[in-house]
């Protein structure tokens, strides 16, 4: 079974990261300058909350508070889900459906080691589906 470990090999381990101190705007400049859509929020080199868009839409710009004055630590996402290497595709996308999250950081023991998205699981969906229905042409068709 395809687990998160075949994603990371093929998109890498580097994930934005910022601390809880960090203040909204700061954080929100380090989505923008990646094109991404949440940083993990690190404290003593562990994973301690996921600061999204959602949670800037909602925690922060609904209350109309001043991004430059609130700390990431105020409006990040808490608990954290996480998973593992190991963790097989199903599973991560099972658990971002039911928790109704778009990003799942990937930890081994205490380590962050990667993150994944829910785009990142639908490309591979997508891959794998173009594999098959190319298996099955060539199949019923022969190679061209």
């Amino acid at each position: 079974m395809p687990s998160v470990s075949d994603i990371i090999a093929k998109k890498g381990r580097d994930v934005a990261t910022v601390s809880r101190e960090t203040c909204v705007l700061d954080a929100v400049k380090e989505m923008n300058n990646r094109r991404i859509g949440a940083v993990v929020v690190i404290n003593e080199n562990r994973v301690v909350g996921v600061f999204t868009e959602r949670d800037l839409l909602n925690r922060v710009v609904a209350k109309q508070l001043d991004v430059t004055q609130v700390l990431v630590n105020d409006v990040m996402s808490t608990p954290v889900a996480c998973c593992q290497l190991s963790t097989e595709l199903t599973e991560a996308q099972g658990v971002m459906t039911k928790k109704r999250i778009r990003h799942l950081p990937v930890v081994e023991g205490d380590d962050l080691v990667g993150i994944i998205s829910i785009g990142d699981l639908m490309a591979r969906q997508v891959a794998d589906q173009q594999n098959t229905i190319r298996y099955l042409n060539e199949y019923l068709y022969g190679r061209t």
